[in-house]
């Protein structure tokens, strides 16, 4: 299973919104699984409530038949309630939570804030353990105790080092904790290959939410264990994850992507967030032509 996470694109401190419909009109088309909004990816962070509430709105819209989770996290659990709320009134297939802080959390402070969300939503809900950007770290423990909670329906575990045997030997010890009907997912693209032919369920994707064909190249042989095209499929990709490397990670990346693309304007990150400067989005524009990347409509 693949689900897209794509960019929330500004412009002028506003949402696209005109760019947004253009990323999920091209997503509903592309053959994913699903589409994931308001994720690290979709800026939801520096997002408003108003805003939240219009880009959930709107991908729901938009995405015709495909299912779309929204984002609900926040540093409050009050607010993370309204923003559940407003993923429901849009009718969103369900959710995806993180644990957002700025103080520290603690364990108990995570399995609290995940109880509460649970008894208070009838959508279903994703773990989204994401250490690199909310400095929380799960505990497989804590994995057990928040699957337990009625509506988890899946855990998205981070990337972590390892060959194929490796990560399948992790994934079968979290199969033990976890009740049946609890999906793991994998982060972390350059890892997604390996993570599925281990025996991950989905892949939650951030290339997939700009270049939807890319991740579908990598889990179309996946899901038919052809191991053999899976990687070679990752493989050559691998100057896409080499940008994610040396520029810090996927966000600044993708979003120049989608700027080169005419997918969104230029500078279409929200503030302080400085997209890649002009040697970087070069090297970004020289990937994508070395890839024989330009238009991804089917």
């Amino acid at each position: 299973m693949l689900s897209a996470f794509p960019l929330t694109p500004l412009r002028n401190d506003q949402v696209d919104e005109p760019a947004f419909l253009r990323i999920i009109q091209r997503l509903a088309t592309s053959g994913v699984d699903s589409i994931t909004v308001l994720g690290s990816t979709g800026c939801a962070a520096y997002l408003s409530p108003d805003e939240r509430d219009r880009v959930a709105t709107l991908a729901v819209q938009q995405a015709s038949e495909v299912p779309v989770w929204v984002g609900v996290s926040d540093l409050r659990t009050s607010r993370v309630l309204q923003h559940v709320e407003s993923a429901e009134r849009a009718g969103a297939a369900g959710i995806l939570l993180a644990p957002m802080s700025y103080q520290p959390l603690t364990e108990n402070d995570v399995f609290e804030l995940f109880r509460t969300i649970s008894a208070r939503t009838s959508l279903p809900i994703t773990v989204y353990d994401n250490p690199g950007t909310t400095h929380f770290t799960f505990t497989q423990e804590l994995y057990g105790r928040i699957a337990s909670l009625p509506g988890i329906v899946s855990i998205k575990i981070p990337p972590a080092p390892g060959d194929r045997a490796t990560t399948r030997k992790r994934i079968d010890g979290l199969r033990a904790i976890l009740p049946e009907h609890v999906g793991i997912g994998i982060s972390g693209d350059a890892a997604a290959a390996t993570a599925l032919l281990a025996g991950c369920d989905t892949w939650y994707s951030v290339i997939a939410g700009t270049l939807p064909l890319a991740a579908l190249s990598i889990t179309e042989p996946a899901a038919r264990s052809d191991a053999e095209a899976t990687v070679a499929a990752s493989e050559r990709l691998e100057p896409l994850w080499a940008l994610f490397a040396r520029y810090g990670g996927s966000l600044r990346v993708v979003a120049a992507i989608a700027e080169q693309l005419g997918l969104a304007a230029k500078d279409s990150l929200p503030l302080p967030i400085q997209g890649l400067d002009a040697d970087a989005r070069s090297h970004v524009a020289s990937v994508l032509r070395e890839l024989n990347i330009h238009d991804e409509s089917r």
